[in-house]
């Protein structure tokens, strides 16, 4: 029978406020119930990267622009 593939690496229930990453790949992770507020991210590539449902974007930013007005606007656009 195959082996089931497992995860290298799980963290669960863990405070990594003020916490810094460099050079971490996160290529095909899964994040539940993450709380990014204030956080800053820089050189990041979120290429076929997928926002579910039930997530916050008030405030955000991407290259100075809200995201909220980017979404309000792209909703808007004429078809």
């Amino acid at each position: 029978m195959a082996r089931e593939s497992k995860s290298r690496f799980a963290v669960d229930d863990v405070n990594l406020a003020g916490a810094s990453f460099n050079d971490v790949n996160l290529a095909q992770a899964r994040f539940t119930d993450i709380n990014l507020s204030g956080a800053f991210f820089d050189n990041i590539n979120f290429t076929n990267a997928v926002i579910g449902k039930n997530c916050s974007v008030t405030g955000m930013t991407i290259a100075g622009i809200a995201v909220a007005e980017l979404l309000a606007a792209y909703r808007s656009r004429p078809k």
